[in-house]
């Protein structure tokens, strides 16, 4: 039952590789558990109860309301599926509730510091230097996601249009524009790179090996340069994505425009951005009306 779950999310849903690890470790704890608990009971005779005790089990382990959110969401999609396969009569996670998470307000940058980063840190004009700088521009420049940028592509650069084709959640396509002095540095770090490696997997960022780019790299040289020129606790490329929706909202770009640009499936996860910048009104608002 859970190799056929995990091949219809591969498959046929196409869900990222990222999730669907995540769907394998956690269905296997639950397996793991129900087994140990139940050990007279088959996966599909599972109750509301015994899935309830897994939860109180998970939240004496210390974990916090949002991982065993993303947990009971795991075991959620599984029941599903045997249901819509018709391998179990009722579904015992439709009363299975998510916990209340406080939510957080997503991490960005200061235009100063990160402007101050782009425009005046020396990179080096060597391979390494010309892939950094373009690593940091193409995650603020465009806000796409980290394994967004690990698989463009050459071809999915279109010059003339200013433009990047990229593969988003669900293996959905989608075209979104980058600013227009990235080209030459685009092409700049193409050159570089092809003096490094004369690979046929056509990706456009590589390793000093001339390797594909991974996730760890793209993390140690986000950090390595931000925790030098920001204030910011943390430091991750997908804080520069925050940022990135952050500053077109302070700078009155359209909210649904920003839904589109950065793939959100509903408008819900792209208003979280709107509390940032209610904050930066009340900054405005404290320092210029008399009476605040």
């Amino acid at each position: 039952m859970v190799d056929s779950f995990i091949d219809y999310i591969s498959y046929e849903k196409r869900l990222s590789e990222h999730t669907i690890k995540a769907y394998k470790t956690d269905i296997k704890q639950f397996v793991a558990y129900f087994q140990k608990h139940y050990p007279t009971i088959q996966l599909q005779q599972a109750t509301a109860i015994a899935l309830r005790g897994w939860v109180m089990a998970l939240s004496n382990h210390k974990l916090s309301p949002s991982s065993i959110n993303r947990k009971l969401a795991s075991i959620k999609a599984f029941y599903g599926f045997l249901s819509y396969k018709t391998q179990i009569p009722v579904d015992p996670t439709t009363r299975l509730k998510s916990l209340k998470v406080k939510r957080k307000l997503p991490i960005f940058l200061r235009e100063v510091e990160l402007l101050r980063l782009l425009d005046q840190h020396d990179f080096p004009h060597t391979f390494a230097g010309w892939r950094d700088k373009l690593v940091l521009e193409l995650l603020y420049g465009t806000g796409i996601r980290l394994s967004e940028l690990l698989n463009l592509q050459d071809q999915h650069i279109n010059f003339y249009e200013n433009t990047l084709k990229v593969l988003g959640k669900g293996h959905k396509e989608r075209i979104i524009p980058y600013p227009k002095y990235l080209s030459p540095l685009i092409k700049q770090y193409q050159v570089h790179r092809d003096k490094v490696t004369r690979s046929q997997h056509g990706l456009l960022l590589v390793t000093n090996k001339g390797l594909p780019a991974y996730s760890m790299l793209v993390y140690k040289l986000v950090k390595k340069y931000l925790r030098n020129y920001t204030t910011a606790d943390r430091h991750s490329p997908h804080i520069l994505r925050h940022t990135f929706a952050t500053h077109l909202l302070n700078h009155g770009a359209d909210l649904n425009a920003i839904k589109e640009l950065l793939g959100h499936e509903s408008l819900a996860a792209t208003q979280l951005y709107t509390h940032n910048s209610l904050e930066k009104l009340k900054q405005v608002f404290a320092q210029a009306h008399p009476r605040a």
